[in-house]
């Protein structure tokens, strides 16, 4: 095997811990991942392919794209990455773009409905390919800023799960960059070249709440750099008795701990 970067290296000891933490890859998988064609997606898939090498036991990988009908979208570009690698992928193709574009008002961002009728076409898609799991590139910044924006404009205090079982139960949807920063997936991605493909449809709209949050914590982290892991760390040390869900308390049995038995009591 080639001896690897620090960042490559790092990343997979990450993803591997991630993996082991919450049985994200587990023997006889056929894990699909999901390829947008951006810089999360592509480690994504190069990791996998390094835990493929590392693992006593076996796995499959099957790669897909969906093009969902943006114009000029270069889908070509990452099916030529994907055949020069050997991987084993499917390029699929469903108009989402024009649907989008029709039923959301101007001004508005896309992103939303766009990634509900994406992620309904990818569902549908493991099934029919037999896939026991649903790979997707999220990040562990992308898990603290969806934990802030939940926090901020849902009135929810909840993030993005490591794996989950989706609502209709034919899937397992897994997040094996749960560990990883955004930084070390950069200096990766320059190191090895990804053909990038940039979502243009929601790189386009203006002040979206994602930028406004991502900004928000790279300045609280510039000011104390230890904002970032200790956001993160947070939602390993969940303490529910100190929280005001009451459904939660009574599911728990909380009622009536006090003192230092509900200091100490946490989940996971």
């Amino acid at each position: 095997m080639a001896s690897m970067t620090r960042a490559e290296s790092r990343l997979l000891g990450n993803m591997m811990r991630a993996s082991k933490d919450f049985k994200m890859i587990e023997p006889g998988d056929r894990i699909m991942a999901c390829m947008s064609g951006g810089k999360d997606s592509y480690a994504m898939l190069h990791l996998l392919r390094l835990v493929q090498q590392r693992v006593p036991f076996t796995f499959e990988i099957l790669a897909v794209n969906l093009d969902q009908g943006h114009p000029g979208f270069p889908g070509y570009m990452l099916e030529n990455y994907l055949q020069e690698n050997g991987d084993t992928y499917r390029m699929l193709k469903q108009d989402t773009h024009s649907i989008v574009k029709e039923k959301v008002p101007e001004g508005k961002t896309f992103c939303s409905l766009c990634s509900r009728l994406r992620r309904g076409i990818l569902y549908s898609a493991a099934v029919e390919h037999g896939c026991t799991k649903i790979a997707l590139g999220h990040h562990r910044d992308d898990i603290i800023e969806t934990l802030m924006l939940n926090l901020l404009y849902s009135g929810q205090l909840k993030a993005m799960p490591p794996r989950l079982r989706s609502d209709d139960g034919r899937n397992t949807v897994i997040r094996p960059l749960a560990y990883c920063s955004e930084d070390e997936l950069k200096t990766l991605s320059e190191e090895q070249q990804f053909p990038i493909i940039p979502c243009d449809l929601c790189g386009s709209q203006e002040n979206l709440q994602r930028q406004q949050i991502k900004r928000l914590i790279t300045d609280l982290n510039t000011a104390n750099p230890k904002v970032r892991g200790n956001m993160f760390a947070a939602l390993r040390n969940v303490r529910p008795s100190h929280l005001l869900d009451a459904a939660l308390r009574e599911a728990m049995g909380l009622d009536g701990i006090t003192g230092a038995d509900a200091s100490v009591m946490k989940l996971g």
